[in-house]
This record gives structure tokens, C-alpha cells and sequence, in this order.
């Protein structure tokens, strides 16, 4: 009887995403790195580049045996399966198939020091160790600081972030 395939997170080495992404398709394990196109911050061209959704992050299918967890860590630039103290945790399949379809849809990214939020309106984090995280504005919290709301694994987390390292999330999903 073969044993359950869950998703898990992988944490990678930074900017190697794509290189451990390679590495295990090539090792025939199903592999999910969502990436989105975001303008290039080069001063000296404007063009769209694909990047990481999640930098430092990639998904992959496993079960909970060691052999197959160890096949996937010995990987150049994979560092850890994300989990807690009993060991990887498995990411619901939902939660992957939502970010299927957000990748797979153009949506538009606006400055967040363009327009004013309200509370509620879905943003993500640009720059900083938060990077590529998504979550609902919160409130401003004066100098330029907002705080954010993000559901990592079901729990919430506040965080404040500069008002420049956010866009917020176009509702218009066209």
C-alpha cells in the first residue's frame, strides 16, 4: 500500500528557488513554485520579470516516510521542511490550489503610496524578510508605518511595515 502524498513547504537558500525547484522535478518528485510578474526595480529598464511569490519558498508533494523527506533535503539550496516540534506539517491542498489560481491570473499590482487604504484591502509586502507575503491592511499607524494582517497556517500575525514596501492587490480580477 503506498503511502499518502501531502504538500509541504520547503524552505530554500536565498534566490534559489528555482534551482532546487529544477533539481526535484528532475528527481521525478512533483514540485509547485508560484511565481507572479512584477516590474523590474532596475532604474535603467522597465520590464516584467517573474519572481517568486513566496521568496525562499517552494512547495513540494511527499509523504511523512524519512527516506522520501531526506531524498527531497539533500537537494542543493533546500535548507528545511516547514513544521513544528512533531516534524514537517502538511499544506492543505485548497491552499495550493489557491495559489494556482492566483498565479495563473494577471492581477494588478498598485503602488501602495499611490492610494489610500481602507481596512480590509488585500496587499502584499515587497521588500524586507516579508517579502512576497500577503495579507489584509489593518490600519495606519502614523510616519509612514502600516500594519498588516497575515494568515500563516490558519493563525494571524500583525506586523508593521513601511507604507512604501506595500502594493496593495487589485479586487478586479479580470
Amino acid at each position: 500500500m503506498m503511502e499518502q502524498l501531502n504538500w509541504f513547504a520547503l524552505l530554500t537558500r536565498s534566490n534559489f528557488e528555482q534551482t532546487v525547484h529544477t533539481s526535484i522535478v528532475n528527481k521525478k518528485i512533483e514540485a509547485f513554485l508560484p511565481r507572479i510578474k512584477r516590474k523590474s526595480k532596475r532604474k535603467d529598464r522597465s520590464l516584467m520579470i517573474e519572481v517568486p511569490l513566496f521568496p525562499g519558498y517552494l512547495f513540494v508533494k511527499s509523504t511523512f516516510e524519512p527516506a522520501d523527506q531526506l531524498n527531497i533535503l539533500k537537494t542543493t539550496g533546500a535548507v528545511r521542511l516547514l513544521g513544528n516540534q512533531t516534524g514537517p506539517v502538511p499544506v492543505p491542498v485548497s491552499q495550493i490550489e489557491s495559489l494556482r489560481i492566483l498565479t495563473s491570473t494577471n492581477m494588478d499590482l498598485v503602488t501602495g503610496a499611490n492610494i489610500l487604504l481602507k481596512t480590509g484591502d488585500l496587499v502584499m509586502i515587497l521588500e524586507g524578510p516579508l517579502a512576497g507575503v500577503k495579507g489584509e491592511f489593518t490600519r495606519y499607524k502614523g510616519k509612514g508605518r502600516v500594519v498588516i494582517k497575515i494568515d500563516a497556517l490558519g493563525q494571524y500575525a500583525g506586523v508593521e511595515v513601511q507604507e512604501e514596501n506595500i502594493e496593495k492587490i487589485s479586487s478586479l480580477l479580470s
